[in-house]
């Protein structure tokens, strides 16, 4: 399952993405933390995706409030996998070492495209450099953690830019990648360039495998929050966890 906490209104305006937007979102949910983790616990799952908008217009972007409910989840489920995708907060690592040390399995958050599409594609706050600093001190500050990005394809990128994008993500030792085709989701967002064939998406599969990453899901349907990988990534969570407190 997936869920999306601190509103359905993003602060940011990415040409990719549908989610609406505002400069002036409504303020949080206090008791949000707490209704959330209930929730899930009645659930019976075993692994939970927490994601959110970007709220630029909080000065911590809303990570003390995202570790709140990391924690009140946790704690009510202890035995559930948590990943969460995070926003960048814009580039504050105090708010990625907080949300590092709150207490998830897996630290999502994803590059989106190539480095040179990025100002065409994500909003102007958002930055590729940022984004893999992002990633790097996350497992810096907690190396058991399973850190995890996603790229689309199909938005004007070259493989070489692919490649290296691959590249840039194992350097800073991110474990799981996603490639997926980008669909536009209204005519008011960016055009798709091109349609990745099957068999170019299980290249790229073979591709990361063999670069060292833990685990690459690659194919037109694939998406950041993949169910297929869930069983998988919370192995090597719990592998992880064992290894640290050994």
């Amino acid at each position: 399952a997936t869920i999306m906490i601190m509103g359905d209104t993003c602060t940011r305006g990415c040409r990719f993405c549908a989610v609406k937007t505002s400069r002036t979102p409504p303020p949080l949910d206090p008791q949000e933390p707490g209704h959330v983790a209930e929730a899930i616990s009645r659930w019976g799952l075993g692994y939970v995706v927490l994601t959110t908008v970007d709220r630029d217009d909080l000065a911590d972007s809303g990570a003390a409030h995202f570790v709140e409910t990391v924690k009140e989840v946790k704690s009510r489920s202890p035995g559930l996998t948590v990943e969460c995708l995070t926003g960048d907060f814009k580039g504050d690592l105090d708010c990625v070492a907080d949300m590092a040390r709150s207490g998830m399995d897996v630290f999502a958050h994803n590059v989106e495209t190539v480095e040179d599409l990025t100002r065409w594609v994500r909003d102007h706050r958002a930055s590729y450099r940022q984004s893999l600093s992002v990633l790097q001190h996350a497992k810096k500050v907690n190396p058991s953690l399973v850190t995890k990005s996603s790229i689309m394809l199909g938005l004007g990128e070259t493989d070489e830019q692919v490649m290296q994008t691959l590249e840039d993500l194992r350097a800073i030792d991110v474990d799981c990648v996603t490639l997926g085709q980008y669909l536009q989701p209204t005519k008011k967002h960016m055009k798709v360039d091109s349609y990745v064939t099957p068999e170019q998406f299980a290249r790229w599969k073979e591709v990361g495998e063999a670069m060292g990453f833990k685990y690459v899901a690659s194919g037109p349907f694939v998406r950041s929050s993949y169910k297929a990988g869930e069983f998988y990534l919370k192995n090597l969570a719990s592998t992880r966890k064992k290894a640290e407190v050994s």
